[in-house]
C-alpha cells in the first residue's frame, strides 16, 4: 500500500469530493482515463496526486503495474478556512469563507484470484 497527500488545496471539500467519489475503488488506469476527460477543476490536481501515489508504489515495489493496482481509499478532508469580509448595506459586513481541502489517496494491489 502506498499513499500520497495533497495539503491545503484551495477548493472547497464538497466540490473535491464529487470528483473523488468517481474514482474511488477503480483501477489506476481506469481512474486516470476518467480524470483526463472530466470537466471539473479538481480533476487535474487529483490526477497529479494519483500519478504521485503510483510513482510511490513503483518505488516501493517493482512488480506494480497500472493493471494490478487500484484506488483503495481516497479521503477528502477540510483544510484551513480563510475568513474574509465583504461590506454590506448600512455599514454591516458579511463573512466569506474561502475553504481548502486535504486529499489523501491510498493505492493497493488487487487480491489474488483463487
Amino acid at each position: 500500500m502506498s499513499t500520497a497527500t495533497l495539503s491545503n488545496y484551495r477548493q472547497s471539500p464538497r466540490k473535491v469530493r464529487s470528483v473523488a467519489n468517481l474514482i474511488r475503488g477503480k483501477s489506476v488506469a481506469a481512474a486516470q482515463a476518467q480524470l483526463r476527460f472530466l470537466p471539473k477543476r479538481a480533476a487535474a490536481p487529483i490526477a497529479k496526486l494519483l500519478a504521485s501515489a503510483l510513482a510511490n508504489a513503483k518505488a516501493a515495489d517493482v512488480a506494480v503495474t497500472e493493471e494490478n493496482i487500484f484506488v483503495h481509499t481516497l479521503r477528502v478532508d477540510s483544510g484551513v478556512t480563510l475568513k474574509r469580509i465583504m461590506p454590506r448595506a448600512r455599514g454591516s459586513a458579511a463573512r466569506i469563507n474561502k475553504r481548502s481541502s486535504h486529499v489523501v489517496i491510498t493505492l493497493s494491489q488487487n487480491p489474488k484470484k483463487k
